[in-house]
């Protein structure tokens, strides 16, 4: 516990396992961002909230609001063991509306349970509607190194843009790596399980 409390290994480990943002070639335009759920989810009446992974959201409709890409997809059905009827991109649909983004530049996937799918239904989804790449790719730092690997071995030429870097290039004092803290913990569950992912999407 003390161990897996202090950020003395964490840190050099999510240095090295992020994915860290290239600049975009100026001016360039690309026929679409691809944004991967995660970043919301329902409340017990379920009413869409989004969590701390909102960065996704933002940097996606930040690119699309730029010009920087000219369509919006947002792939993510719903990744929970007992899927109920909430349905990630459907909502963000409605949430994008509000921006008054057209329609006609937002694309939704809803139905991939997880990054495997995100990958083979948004291709499949971008071929029908005949949009060329390559794509922006968006998704948590932590999260890109795997998603990265999926969508390449799917076929799909992507530009990695990632989001919310949480470790790794954090400003820390001393007193970071003498004192116990929680949150260091539950950030080696989520190392942990993408570097699980990443080793199945391999054996896949």
């Amino acid at each position: 516990i003390i161990l897996l409390t202090n950020a003395l290994l964490q840190y050099p480990f999510a240095r090295y396992w992020d994915i860290d943002r290239v600049p975009l070639p100026k001016g360039k335009v690309y026929s679409a961002v691809i944004v991967l759920g995660g970043f919301s989810g329902d409340d017990k009446n379920g009413n869409g909230v989004f969590n701390e992974s909102a960065d996704r959201f933002i940097q996606g409709v930040k690119l699309k609001e730029m010009g920087t890409a000219s369509h919006i997809l947002i792939s993510s059905g719903s990744g929970s063991l007992f899927q109920g009827t909430f349905r990630e991109a459907t909502w963000v649909k409605g949430v994008l509306k509000e921006f008054n983004l057209p329609d006609s530049s937002v694309l939704i996937e809803p139905n991939s349970k997880n990054t495997f799918e995100n990958a083979a239904f948004s291709k499949a989804l971008l071929q029908k509607t005949h949009l060329p790449p390559p794509y922006l790719l968006v998704t948590s730092s932590w999260h890109m190194r795997r998603s990265l690997y999926i969508f390449k071995k799917e076929g799909m030429d992507v530009v990695p843009y990632p989001s919310g870097r949480i470790t790794g290039n954090i400003k820390f004092n001393l007193s970071d790596f003498m004192m116990p803290d929680a949150g260091i913990l539950s950030g080696w569950g989520m190392y942990l399980k993408e570097v699980v992912g990443w080793v199945m999407a391999y054996l896949k």
